[in-house]
């Protein structure tokens, strides 16, 4: 009796020596160092730090304890703290740079888990907000240009005319890249040659990339790797901007921005009108940029009920007339010889959503969904094609972290339906079920493992033996060989159901092409091999980046275009090939060298042959000076090889020059900015179509056609 009343009478006690202890961690740029591992060694506790830095310890006894602050590529801290606290809000905690090279962390979120970018074993390339900034200035309109600069990665236009592109990474297809905006696939299928066309990049925080298969992360499509845009979130601090924008080639741009975070949402607001007027530089009589009129509107609502949830539900509209084809048809002045035209009609409305709950300090959940609604009317002179796109996302994961590794397990659904609304008859239909499950895991301080498996379902389901199901294992290890050194190694099977969504049929303006019957078919299927090794030093104000990739995919049973009918290859495509990237900054001033050699080729019928449009060599060269928010001034300069034409003849290699001033007031900048300085055209010194100008039949477009740009503008941000 004694026992029990004693016990009832210390449990108010016990229950009072239970301490909390919460804190944010981050580097001295007051970026969150996600992932940081606290340790109280004396009471066998150790928790990660979430996305946002944070990390909150419960149950902490009265006395005094050691905690220890850890984080790859950062001093560790040790903080002695008596408990109970006189002061309970969330303590700051700042973890100084190790090693110089590791400043200026970079957070990626395309693997589902927010790391730092230096401590993920995938290979993932990222575009900061800086970046950006600075590429905005000289394409406010579209990302093509900011994707096209980018070492591995070229955009293949697919109408000479009309403008539209494919995004190629390591020389293959732009059909086997995915796009992805904030995790979720938005512009695929029927819109892939309008996406990169259509995506202003003022709201962009971060574009991500994961070059070679990629499948195992988000399913079937990323056979040559994807592409994540990651959208600004709110912060307390407001940001409205706004930019105005015009160039040499008959075109105008005004965009604006607003974020701001408050207690329990925040929100985001992006619009933007984009036109040109239709512009030919070589005054062939054909329209090297089409006429464009797109207004653009993407709000974003975001809410923090709570410490432990929080989430955003926003929609991406979009609404463009391209219009492009025979100069005198575009001004009105059709007759009996001009009458050739392209027109593209399009309207995008797409729905985003997505909550993020801690279920624990080392456990949370996930849900995401995004439905697209796509239409898009394609006008040519004696022909015409009508169709609406209905795709959808959903997704659920759940992640564990603790000391040593990291658990994320989920399942998603894709739905892709495309309905003509004409009297075609090109419909499809797919449904995939996946499920995944990976893991990151430090054995041991230099070594980072990460393994993953998906296994999709597909319905309808191909010819292939196990109707339509595929397992896609990956595999990529981190070694942290010492302070300058480091290597990654990958491994990656990828897959792609047939569909009629490739560079041939957009091409042909989806004219006359025969429904697609995936039963029988096989799918595309792929492997991938990439290695490279990174060296970083810096030696008082000299520092110096350089990374070597070496990589080969294989895709097997690739679907063509035979006439108007899709049909298996005989045999298989690869990639072979290395990039170069080299980087070296001395105060203000910054260098970059990116060299990409990729040899692609056909393995058809016992026949090698050398993929089209495809250039073995490409370098890139920037040279930058900045004073921090007064001034930027730009040099770049990109060579691209010859290409093998669809025609059997070579197209011309190339070299393109352009620069940028920038001068910056705190509310304020101005820019100029040229592009093509040397004025390299494909129609300088070739052709682009033969036949008459009533009916051209055009050829491959391997160059630039639009010529030298100048454009300016101005930003203004209160």
């Amino acid at each position: 009796m004694k026992k029990y009343l004693l016990s009832i009478f210390l449990i108010p006690v016990f229950v009072s020596a239970q301490n909390k202890y919460k804190a944010f961690i981050h580097n001295s740029k007051n970026e969150p160092l996600v992932a940081t591992s606290v340790s109280i060694h004396k009471l066998a506790i150790t928790i990660l730090s979430d996305s946002s830095g944070l990390i909150v310890i419960q149950n902490i006894p009265n006395g005094k304890f050691e905690l220890s602050f850890s984080y790859v590529g950062y001093t560790k801290k040790n903080i002695e703290i008596s408990f109970p606290l006189k002061d309970t809000t969330a303590a700051d905690i700042v973890l100084e740079n190790e090693h110089a090279e590791l400043q200026g962390v970079t957070v990626v979120s395309s693997t589902r888990s927010n790391r730092n970018i230096e401590i993920i074993p995938t290979r993932i390339e990222a575009i900061t907000h800086e970046e950006l900034d600075e590429k905005s200035s000289m394409k406010p309109g579209d990302i093509r240009m900011l994707l096209n600069e980018s070492t591995g990665i070229t955009t293949q236009q697919t109408s000479a005319v009309s403008g539209t592109a494919n995004l190629r990474i390591q020389g293959l297809d732009g059909t086997y890249t995915q796009l992805l905006k904030d995790g979720m696939p938005l512009y695929n299928g029927f819109s892939g040659g309008l996406s990169i066309m259509q995506i202003p990049p003022l709201d962009l925080k971060q574009v991500e990339f994961i070059k070679g298969s990629a499948s195992t992360l988000y399913g079937g499509g990323a056979i040559a790797g994807l592409v994540n845009l990651i959208s600004k979130t709110p912060t307390p601090q407001k940001e409205l901007s706004f930019l105005l924008n015009g160039n040499s080639a008959k075109g105008f741009d005004a965009s604006g921005f607003y974020a701001q975070k408050f207690a329990k949402f925040g929100t985001t607001i992006f619009g933007a009108y984009n036109y040109n007027n239709a512009y030919d530089p070589a005054n062939i009589g054909l329209s090297a940029i089409p006429k464009i009129d797109r207004f653009t509107l993407n709000p974003k609502l975001f809410f923090y009920p709570n410490s432990k949830t929080n989430g955003f539900v926003g929609v991406n509209m979009s609404f463009e007339n391209r219009y492009g084809g025979d100069m005198k048809v575009l001004n009105g002045n059709a007759d009996s010889v001009h009458q050739y035209f392209e027109k593209n009609i399009s309207k995008r409305i797409s729905t985003q959503f997505s909550i993020d709950h801690k279920l624990s300090s080392t456990d949370r959940i996930q849900f995401k969904n995004s439905i697209g609604f796509f239409n898009r009317n394609i006008t040519q002179t004696t022909s015409a094609f009508f169709a609406q796109e209905i795709l959808s996302f959903t997704e659920f994961n759940y992640v564990h972290q603790s000391k040593k590794s990291e658990w994320i397990a989920g399942l998603n659904m894709w739905t892709d339906n495309l309905t003509p609304r004409d009297t075609s008859t090109l419909t499809y239909q797919l449904n995939t079920i996946g499920a995944f499950v990976q893991n990151t895991y430090k054995p041991c301080r230099w070594l980072f493992i990460e393994s993953g498996l998906r296994v999709d379902k597909n319905n309808p389901a191909t010819i292939d033996k196990l109707k339509g199901i595929f397992f896609l294992p990956r595999m990529n290890l981190l070694f942290n060989i010492n302070n300058n050194w480091k290597s990654r190694l990958g491994f990656g099977l990828g897959y792609k159901m047939p569909s009629p969504f490739n560079e041939d049929a957009e091409e042909k303006g989806y004219q006359n092409i025969a429904p697609i019957n995936i039963s029988n078919l096989k799918a595309e299927q792929s492997y991938g091999l990439h290695a490279d090794v990174t060296y970083k030093k810096k030696v008082d104000e000299f520092f110096v980046s350089i990374n070597q990739l070496v990589f080969y995919t294989q895709i097997n049973n690739p679907l063509i275009l035979s006439g108007n009918n899709f049909v298996n290859a005989n045999g298989y495509i690869n990639s072979t090939g290395a990039e170069t990237n080299i980087r070296l900054s001395i105060d203000e001033l910054n260098f970059y060298i990116g060299y990409t050699y990729a040899d692609v080729k056909q393995h058809f019928n016992n026949t090698v042959t050398q993929q089209t449009l495809s250039p073995k060599n490409r370098v890139n060269f920037d040279v930058t000076y900045e004073i921090e928010n007064k001034f930027r001034i730009g040099f770049e300069a990109f060579y691209t090889d010859k290409q093998l034409l669809s025609d059997g003849k070579t197209g011309k290699d190339y070299l393109i020059i352009g620069f940028l001033i920038q001068k910056m007031w705190k509310k304020m900048s101005v820019f100029i900015n040229v592009e093509n300085l040397t004025d390299q055209r494909q129609t300088k010194w070739d052709s682009i179509f033969t036949g008459s100008i009533t009916h051209p039949k055009f050829r491959d477009i391997y160059a630039p056609l639009d010529g030298i740009v100048i454009n300016s503008g101005i930003k203004i941000n209160f």
